[in-house]
């Protein structure tokens, strides 16, 4: 096989403020994570994705960009960045940043100029309007974090746009100028030696010209995001985003060469038959991010067979490399959504499907969401939509939890978000169970790498007979291995006997690779046995 690194690799997402503090404020930084690479490089991922460290009022928690060529100092310097990507290509880790295009800072210097005056040379750089008739915004569209998406500008008269908070306002991707900027600091970030990025909101960058109504959606109800009271058909996923973004796969490609290439994730939450149209000819996203498990809510084995087969074959109609993610900082921990029980079900899910796995910060310990006080709530989503519980975004972006200590090895002080219950879930104590969940998905990490049937190989469920058991075969050379998960309590025993292919004395005996219950030796196609919740690796004679 001759992939990438980037579709053999895992990547692991660091929100930066909550990953390690040095400098004893309460918030993670720069010097942080190089403090940590080590322990990154034992957990066998492959590339470092560090969510935004541009400089920022944080309103948003730096999806606000205030100059996007320089680190904020609350993360710290460009030193510190340099000394970080050193350290991590040392190790040969991948560094990956969060590039936020969409929407800048309404400090920027950008916008500064833009709101200045009508006839500024900077006006068409943000997306302005005259009011309605009636005085009121332009139009019905709404905003990610709740309320209409148009704010008025006394000193212009005119509203400008932005989808998240009103101190983030829209770049006009339709001008020319605007989308030469946002390239030029790609190559900033490529030139000082960032592997790839990760891209925010990328299917929003296009909007309707004409600024027409969106309509209604008949399937919204009371208590569900406000935003999904509209069909977003002249915001998201319109034909001249996937243009945009082939300007900015150009730009990677400028910086790739023979065997390695620089890459580009885009966020896109979209059905799957559209998020698979965001690979292009081979000239745009290099992984679509594909958020069906992370969102299902149906978290079965049927349904994830379904869905795994039906993406699985899209990917292919597209000659596009598959992804999977089960958890990042805009969704809850799928520990606390899927239940303890599924818990390394799903972490070897993630793990062995084909495809690219992105795994969050403190994933691999089995962190879950933490409550949090009104009085501690950060996150402008929630405070924002207080009467919609699901809107903020705070409970999956606590403290990593490195021990047990008064403050989880995370800082000196009390950090910016409460803690989780770290007094058993924390690196420390896992690093001394050899039973642990950290152990067990450095296991699984450790045997993708060494197999390039789970690194590479190719992918056909199977039908195991229960309903509460998703069964899948990972090959390649000639070398096969079963995956076996159940999603129910039920110990079970399967009679896989149909999928033995080579006649010796020991055709019927299947050698265990892993299991999630850390059992070994061989078992017997005819009966093989699943206790409750296992999840199951046997290599296929």
């Amino acid at each position: 096989m001759d992939l990438q690194w980037w579709q053999k690799g895992v990547v692991y997402q660091i929100y930066p403020r909550s990953f390690q503090d040095t400098n004893g404020d309460g918030v993670g930084d720069l010097p942080g994570v190089t403090r940590r690479l080590d322990y990154l490089a034992s957990l066998g991922v492959d590339a470092v994705w560090l969510s935004p460290i541009f400089t920022s009022p944080m309103k948003d928690f730096g999806y606000d960009v205030a100059d996007y060529e320089d680190v904020d100092p609350l993360f710290g310097s460009l030193a510190d960045f340099d000394e970080l990507l050193a350290g991590a290509h040392a190790r040969g880790l991948k560094v990956m940043l969060d590039l936020v295009p969409n929407h800048s800072s309404d400090r920027h210097r950008w916008f500064l100029e833009s709101r200045a005056s009508r006839d500024n040379p900077k006006r068409d750089w943000y997306v302005w309007r005259d009011p309605a008739p009636d005085g009121g915004p332009p139009n019905n569209w709404r905003s990610f974090f709740g309320g209409g998406a148009w704010t008025f500008d006394e000193t212009t008269g005119q509203y400008y746009l932005h989808q998240f908070l009103p101190e983030q306002p829209e770049l006009n991707w339709a001008n020319p100028e605007v989308r030469a900027a946002l390239l030029g600091a790609m190559r900033f970030w490529l030139t000082r030696g960032v592997d790839g990025f990760r891209v925010d909101v990328i299917w929003l960058l296009g909007k309707h010209g004409e600024f027409p109504d969106e309509p209604e959606n008949p399937d919204w109800r009371e208590g569900h995001m406000e935003h999904g009271r509209l069909l977003h058909v002249h915001t998201q996923d319109l034909p001249e985003t996937h243009g945009y973004i082939r300007e900015m796969r150009a730009v990677l490609d400028e910086f790739s060469r023979p065997g390695f290439e620089r890459m580009m994730v885009g966020e896109i939450y979209l059905p799957l038959e559209k998020l698979v149209t965001y690979y292009g000819k081979g000239d745009e996203c290099h992984l679509p991010f594909n958020f069906l498990l992370l969102t299902m809510q149906d978290f079965s084995a049927g349904a994830v067979r379904d869905l795994a087969d039906r993406y699985d074959a899209a990917c292919r109609e597209y000659d596009g490399w598959p992804n999977w993610v089960l958890g990042n900082h805009d969704q809850h921990r799928f520990r606390t959504k899927f239940g303890v029980e599924r818990y390394r079900a799903a972490q070897t899910l993630l793990l062995t499907l084909r495809g690219t796995p992105t795994v969050y910060y403190g994933d691999e310990i089995g962190m879950e969401n933490v409550a949090i006080p009104p009085g501690r709530a950060q996150d402008p989503s929630g405070l924002r939509q207080k009467d919609n519980p699901e809107a903020s975004r705070d409970p999956e972006r606590t403290p990593m939890q490195w021990d047990a200590g008064a403050f989880a090895g995370f800082s000196t002080v009390e950090p910016w978000l409460p803690l989780g219950e770290h007094a058993s879930v924390n690196v420390e104590a896992q690093e001394a169970d050899p039973r642990s969940d950290l152990n067990y998905f450095r296991a699984l990490t450790l045997l993708r790498r060494q197999l390039p049937e789970l690194h590479g190989g190719e992918y056909v469920s199977l039908d195991a007979g229960h309903e509460d058991v998703f069964a899948f075969v990972r090959s390649h050379a000639g070398q096969r291995v079963l995956v076996l998960l159940n999603f129910g309590a039920g110990d079970l025993t399967l009679d896989l006997s149909g999928h033995a292919s080579r006649a010796s004395a020991h055709a019927e005996r299947a050698h265990v690779l892993l299991s999630s219950t850390w059992r070994e030796g061989h078992e017997e196609l005819g009966g093989v046995r699943l206790g409750g919740y296992e999840a199951l690796l046997l290599r296929l004679p």
